[in-house]
């Protein structure tokens, strides 16, 4: 199942438009985004049932699904009704920190990629958090969604901006709505976020686009019968394909996914480290990925998170083979040892130590990496 649905062929659409300021004694838009972010950063599980419409001038395509989360990693979404072609009724994608399922129901297919070295950023609270940092919100009064009181906030991009696709927040789906380049100027797209009182969540999004006398898209989402950490049933991120179903798989299956260190190091050529880790991480687990010599050789993962906070992660990775370019990365000095440093969205130390290569990279800013990558050092 594609994830992504693109509604026409061209150029991203841009958000235009103002919002006027509220009033002095109306609510703070900025202040339910806050709460939103906090809701989705202390998350441990979500359930509902999720319409999404999209409407064009020539059609209308629905689907309802059920789904399951558990943020960072962990998804499953089974279509109950859907008029979409791409995406009939009885598709499921069930995702996990280590496999991917796709049922397609029309080709009886499941697709199977495999996640050894997957990192698992939390792309919800990524755009909840770019609302608050770049966008102009404004508060649009209350309303009722699925029989609960909901705030309603009006967002629109940075001036300077030309050009985005929808990313949203009720849900886990990047839709692009492209349109001609020569009709940005007379566009206009309303986004609108509902935030459920009680959770303080969103459980509604609604993108129109318009220009001026009639809708030329909009796309609606919306949970029912939301519940946030009340638990899920224990085998939600697990999946049985059909038992005539062809099965495919993509990407390169772990050799090995190991709870401890001791029981890993039997399965690799090499020492594992004993990493000095901030306190709040645990060791989630540790994967073994058997690959050429060009793509690192034998590659061990050593898995951190942060049991309390969505998608704080940290990983150390060791191969047999180096899989970075100095001359693309900052070079830094650790304990009289050579190291590089990238600075991103992960960021990351490397090193060489004899005949194996280290790397320490983290979702976090500040993350101590030069510290844990002092505490391993060169065995």
């Amino acid at each position: 199942m594609n994830r992504r649905r693109i509604l026409a062929a061209g150029a991203a659409i841009a958000l235009a438009g103002c919002v006027s300021s509220p009033a002095d004694d109306s609510p703070s838009s900025a202040d339910f985004v806050r709460d939103a972010i906090e809701t989705r950063r202390h998350m441990t599980d979500l359930e509902a049932r999720r319409t999404v419409t999209v409407e064009t001038p020539d059609e209308t395509v629905e689907r309802t699904e059920r789904v399951a989360r558990k943020p960072p990693a962990n998804q499953r979404i089974e279509v109950i009704e859907s008029t979409d072609p791409d995406v009939p009724a009885d598709s499921v994608i069930v995702t996990n920190r280590e496999v991917t399922w796709e049922y397609n129901p029309e080709t009886d297919m499941v697709d199977v990629q495999f996640h050894g070295t997957k990192v698992d950023a939390d792309r919800t609270l990524q755009v909840l958090e770019t609302l608050l940092a770049d966008y102009r919100l404004g508060y649009g009064g209350t309303a009722t969604v699925d029989g609960r009181d909901a705030h309603i906030i009006e967002t629109r991009p940075p001036l300077d901006e030309t050009g985005r696709r929808i990313d949203l927040v009720v849900g886990d789906t990047t839709y692009a709505v492209p349109l001609s380049p020569g009709d940005l100027e007379e566009l206009d797209v309303s986004r609108t976020v509902w935030i459920d009182d009680e959770y303080r969540y969103p459980v509604k999004e609604r993108n129109e686009v318009s220009d001026g006398e009639e809708t030329r898209y909009s796309l609606t989402v919306t949970y029912e019968d939301l519940a946030i950490d009340e638990g899920l049933k224990p085998k939600t991120f697990t999946y049985q394909p059909p038992a005539d179903a062809d099965v495919v798989t993509d990407g390169s299956k772990p050799a090995g996914i190991f709870r401890s260190v001791e029981v890993a190091e039997d399965a690799v050529p090499y020492d594992l480290p004993d990493s000095d880790v901030p306190d709040a991480y645990l060791s989630d687990r540790i994967t073994v990925v058997e690959r050429a010599d060009e793509y690192g050789g034998t590659t061990t993962t050593l898995w951190y998170d942060d049991p309390n906070v969505v998608a704080r992660e940290l990983f150390v990775v060791v191969r047999e083979e180096p899989r970075f370019k100095p001359t693309l990365l900052e070079e830094i000095e650790i304990d009289g040892r050579t190291a590089y440093y990238r600075d991103g969205r992960i960021q990351s130390i490397f090193w060489d130590c004899g005949d194996v290569s280290y790397e320490v990279s983290s979702l976090v800013a500040d993350d101590p990496l030069r510290e844990i990558a002092a505490s391993i050092g060169c065995p």
